[in-house]
């Protein structure tokens, strides 16, 4: 009897080490699990979302390959291109960071997905009107972020806002760099307000600094309003 005693014990014992190191295994992978789970396409990757990078990298200029849905050399080197002339980790691979930047969406549609899309929208359009309109009157940093969001309703630009921020040569801030410049809060706010629909620039798709701007093609925009600096245009 005594023998059968400890034989139960043993497997209480047993049973409670394995559950108790399955559980420990478990919370020690699980970074490792979501980092399996992260979207990157890379050369080799096939199917629709590298027939969306290629289509993206060629309207935008950076890719004069065929659209295949093969991720092949000349898309890895057109992904680089697009990386390096965009202030992301030039490594030929579309990750999240590249995939936002291009206005891919590899979320199904999702709410929580809809969502994480949204406050990236702010915080891009937040950076840009931060790096193209600091010290403007604050009218005229939300009227900037309304022009992004015009070029979106408009078929000559981008339909997102990470393509119409991204698109070759569209804003100094991306040649410059300096929408990578220290957050201010103000530029948040704005980029909220034009979100929720306020349009200082009565509808415009461009705005320029005639003290900086070098294009006389812009001077040939019909003129909308004066905001501080800017010239807001059709």
């Amino acid at each position: 009897m005594a023998k059968k005693i400890i034989s139960f014990k043993t497997k209480i014992v047993l049973m409670l080490a394995i559950i108790l190191t399955y559980i420990s295994t478990s919370l020690f992978l699980l970074p490792y699990n979501n980092a399996v789970k992260a979207v990157a396409y890379s050369y080799g990757s096939k199917g629709n979302i590298v027939t969306q990078i290629q289509t993206k990298l060629k309207d935008w200029g950076y890719y004069n390959g065929s659209i295949d849905g093969a991720y092949g050399y000349q898309t890895y080197t057109a992904v680089k291109y697009f990386q390096s002339k965009n202030g992301l980790n030039s490594d030929g691979v579309a990750g999240d960071a590249t995939l936002a930047a291009l206005g891919i969406n590899t979320s199904g549609g999702n709410t929580a997905s809809n969502s994480e899309s949204n406050n990236q929208n702010v915080l891009l359009i937040a950076r840009l009107i931060n790096g193209e309109a600091r010290g403007e009157p604050y009218e005229g940093q939300v009227a900037v972020g309304a022009v992004i969001l015009n070029r979106t309703r408009d078929p000559r630009f981008p339909a997102t806002v990470p393509g119409v921020i991204y698109q070759p040569g569209a804003f100094t801030a991306i040649v410059d760099g300096q929408i990578h410049a220290d957050m201010q809060q103000s530029s948040m706010n704005a980029a909220r307000d034009a979100l929720n629909g306020w349009d200082p620039s009565g509808g415009a798709v461009y705005y320029f600094n005639p003290a900086t701007a070098t294009s006389s093609w812009i001077w040939s925009r019909p003129l909308i309003k004066i905001i501080g600096k800017h010239r807001f245009c059709r």
